[in-house]
C-alpha cells in the first residue's frame, strides 16, 4: 500500500486536531499555522488539505481572528480510511479503477479476486482504527498483533 503524502499529512493534522481537543476541550480551534508547525507540513500545502477535509466533512473552519479548525465530530468517530477516502479517493484501484471493475482475463483472471482481497484487508485495519486510537496509542487488538509480529517490521 503506498499512501500519498496529501494523505500522510491529513492522518497528522487530524490526529493534532483530535489532541488539541481532548488536552484542553474548551479551546478546541487550532490554527492551520499551530498545526502545520506541530506536525512540520508546509503550511501552504497544509491549507489545501485542510480545505478537502472540510469539504468531506472531517472538519469545521471558523474565521475570524479567534478561528481555526476542529474536528467536525468525535474522533472516535472518524477512521483512517474515511480520511484516506477524503483526500485520495478509494483505498484499492488498479490504473485508476475499482478491483470490482476490471476485467482480468486468461492466466491474469484470478488477479481481480488478489486485488480485492487486498482491499478488504486494508479495510480491516483502515476502517477499524480511529484518529481516537491513534491520538490515545490505544490500537485495536488486531493491529497490535499484526505490529507484533517481527515480519511486520520487514
Amino acid at each position: 500500500m503506498r499512501l500519498s503524502a496529501r494523505v500522510d499529512y491529513a492522518l497528522r493534522a487530524v490526529a493534532e486536531l483530535a489532541a488539541a481537543s481532548s488536552a484542553n476541550p474548551e479551546t478546541r480551534l487550532v490554527t492551520a499555522d499551530r498545526l502545520a508547525s506541530a506536525q512540520q507540513i508546509p503550511p501552504k500545502f497544509l491549507e489545501s488539505i485542510l480545505l478537502q477535509l472540510r469539504r468531506g466533512g472531517v472538519v469545521v473552519a471558523q474565521r475570524g481572528p479567534e478561528g481555526g479548525y476542529r474536528l467536525a465530530r468525535p474522533a472516535a468517530d472518524i477512521s483512517l480510511a474515511e480520511i484516506i477516502r477524503v483526500i485520495d479517493g478509494p483505498l484499492a484501484n488498479v490504473r485508476g479503477q475499482r478491483p470490482e471493475e476490471l476485467g482480468y482475463i486468461g492466466a491474469a483472471a484470478a488477479l481481480q479476486d488478489v486485488w480485492i482481497a487486498l482491499r478488504a484487508n486494508e479495510r480491516l485495519i483502515l476502517e477499524t482504527v480511529t484518529i481516537e486510537d491513534v491520538v490515545t496509542g490505544e490500537l485495536p487488538e488486531r493491529v497490535r498483533d499484526l505490529v507484533a509480529d517481527p515480519r511486520a517490521w520487514v
